[in-house]
């Protein structure tokens, strides 16, 4: 028995400590949402001064309407935390009150037994007809404890209502927020249509201009094909590095696998290459933003930052590489042990070739390109060894 209520409390302690840590990611997911949209809205204004409309400015809208998305995911998923909350109180206040309801209804029933079957003369006479002192004495101690009784009642409903009465507070108190948050959600669900209806607009007048765009979009991934090829080239030439001559890898020293451990525990949890800044073009295979059935397969991902931004370092690494690609600038390789992540669309570069890094350490400056309004976008990929992974798994949310 004593070991099943052990068992009860430690998954009560639980059930509270989830619930806290469950609430704790909601806020800083919505705080993350709001500052993500924060930068969109800023890159929207420095890009409104270019009256020409073009991708670039299509991608950060699309980038702010996946953030407005994001947020009002959080604002829902609050509200429905609201709603548990709420319905949770209101049965700890209905049980409460069905307590203080039995408490009523028995109190009733002694003053009901002590002032209407007996009155006081009656209780005295019931005392002194004992036969005996002796058992006089336990008429008297049993009035007196049936009086304690009575009186241990009264503070009972005493407490259960003051109970009740702090319960539906708390009722009321969620249910106001409720209301707040849920007018909150219809604001934002207000700038999502507009910046959804901003999006059709700017997708319209941009399908006006196929042929550029389809010969711009040829110009761009050629520049990123020499790119991508460029840097696998150099991460197969560092893991040939690391091979004997049997072709077998050699075994990594124990900085290198507490690096590359202690990188992996952070999945998620990296911070971004840059201060501030939002992803407009996504890892992997992805739709073309105005040309139909065009697909472009994104071997990094493409964030873009206000003008002057610095590129950073997300972990504690060695720079192996420091190289420039025409049409693409310059790019940083950096070892994190069997992990590595790349920069690229750098032009003045702070780093060099076998230096040591810390996490957040800026490493350059982000070319910005006069021709497209000052855009400003950091190329940015990781590796384990050989093998590309989703750049966007590893930085924190």
């Amino acid at each position: 028995m004593k070991r099943l209520f052990v068992y009860a409390m430690v998954l009560v302690l639980g059930l509270c400590v989830a619930q806290a840590q469950s609430v704790s990611e909601l806020q800083k997911r919505k705080a993350n949402a709001l500052k993500q949209l924060e930068i969109t809205n800023n890159l929207i204004n420095e890009n409104s001064k270019n009256k020409a409309k073009n991708i670039t400015q299509l991608n950060v809208i699309n980038a702010e309407i996946k953030q407005q998305q994001r947020l009002i995911n959080s604002i829902n998923s609050e509200i429905s935390g609201m709603n548990r909350q709420m319905s949770k109180l209101r049965s700890e206040a209905g049980k409460l009150q069905k307590q203080l309801d039995d408490l009523k209804a028995e109190y009733a029933q002694l003053m009901y037994h002590s002032y209407f079957k007996k009155n006081k003369y009656e209780n005295l006479l019931f005392i002194l007809s004992a036969d005996d002192f002796s058992q006089s004495y336990r008429r008297w101690r049993y009035m007196k404890q049936y009086g304690e009784y009575c009186e241990k009642k009264v503070v009972e409903i005493k407490e259960t209502k003051t109970q009740l009465d702090e319960k539906l507070k708390e009722v009321e108190k969620v249910r106001l927020e409720r209301l707040q948050v849920l007018k909150s959600r219809q604001a934002e669900n207000d700038k999502l249509k507009q910046q959804k209806k901003k999006q059709a607009n700017m997708v319209s007048q941009l399908r006006k201009k196929e042929k550029s765009l389809r010969a711009e979009l040829k110009k761009q991934q050629q520049t990123a094909n020499k790119l991508n090829k460029q840097i696998e080239a150099k991460i197969a030439a560092e893991a040939k590095k690391s091979q004997s001559g049997s072709g077998k890898t050699y075994a990594l020293t124990k900085e290198e696998k507490l690096v590359s451990g202690n990188f992996e525990k952070n999945k998620g949890r990296l911070p971004w290459p840059v201060e501030k800044g939002v992803v407009v073009g996504s890892f992997g295979v992805q739709p073309h933003p105005v040309l139909k059935y065009v697909t472009t397969d994104n071997k990094g991902i493409y964030i873009q930052c206000p003008k002057g931004t610095k590129a950073r370092a997300v972990y504690d690494g060695e720079v192996t590489q420091v190289f420039s690609i025409p049409g693409s600038n310059n790019a940083v390789i950096i070892k994190h042990g069997m992990y590595r992540t790349v920069y690229a669309n750098l032009t003045k570069v702070n780093v060099k070739a076998g230096d040591k890094v810390k996490a957040k350490q800026q490493i350059g400056s982000i070319y910005s390109d006069p021709e497209d309004g000052n855009k400003t976008e950091l190329y940015f990929q990781v590796w384990k060894d050989k093998l590309l992974q989703n750049p966007e798994l590893w930085l924190a949310h």
